[in-house]
């Protein structure tokens, strides 16, 4: 019987929290090897470990897998979070690749100068305002369905859900014009799985703090941008 998978990062959420987030939403458990110094990140490097000298990387089913994508789609198709066919998967990866668009403008929020982050909070919310909060009403509206894709649970209500949430960490307010939006996160939070990730105690990170961002910038030896 293979052992659980296990998930090589640091004590952040960066790239590997959707990969947490799907793992949990399958209800698969995993173990952690958190980086703690640069020095830990190199020796995976040097150990020939890391196909492209770069985190995440997860160990599953006896393989080495890097590149957050591949990881993710390889679990989505494991646990049948992909969609039935091609055309749903291609709609799922399109919605995806719009997610993680925003996660991204986020994550600059985290690496960027103290005083740029006002700034790049503002285009965060702003973008989500106009841009992509709305696409996804839009969405649920079209099909009035529970779900994005097929109405069913796919990979990408979980990522939708992760990107809501912390969307309402810079403002909780955020989500008060996307009624669908809001019914949508709590429907998906309600579920057993995603319940059980949400309390206190899981695997789950907390939101950035100025001592998770410094370490991670010694270990990523990340410059501002």
């Amino acid at each position: 019987m293979a052992g659980k998978p296990v998930l090589y990062y640091y004590i952040g959420r960066g790239k590997m929290e959707c990969i947490r987030w799907l793992l949990a939403a399958a209800g698969v458990e995993f173990e952690e090897k958190l980086m703690e110094t640069s020095e830990d990140l190199e020796k995976l490097i040097k150990d020939g470990r890391l196909m492209f000298q770069q985190l995440p990387m997860v160990e599953i089913d006896g393989m080495t897998l890097v590149q957050s994508r591949a990881i993710l789609n390889y679990i989505a198709t494991k646990y049948d979070l992909y969609g039935k066919d091609t055309k749903e998967r291609a709609l799922i990866d399109m919605y995806t690749e719009g997610i993680i668009d925003l996660t991204e403008m986020m994550l600059q929020v985290v690496t960027c100068f103290p005083d740029q982050r006002e700034a790049k909070i503002s285009l965060a919310k702003d973008k989500a305002k106009s841009r992509y909060l709305p696409a996804f009403e839009n969405v649920l509206k079209s099909h009035g369905q529970d779900y994005l894709v097929g109405n069913r649970l796919t990979r990408v209500d979980i990522h939708l859900l992760e990107v809501l949430l912390y969307v309402e960490e810079l403002d909780s307010s955020i989500l008060d014009p996307f009624p669908l939006l809001k019914a949508l996160k709590s429907r998906i939070s309600s579920l057993p799985n995603v319940k059980k990730f949400l309390q206190p105690g899981s695997q789950r990170k907390p939101p950035y703090d100025e001592k998770i961002i410094e370490k991670a910038k010694k270990i990523f030896k990340i410059q501002p941008s």
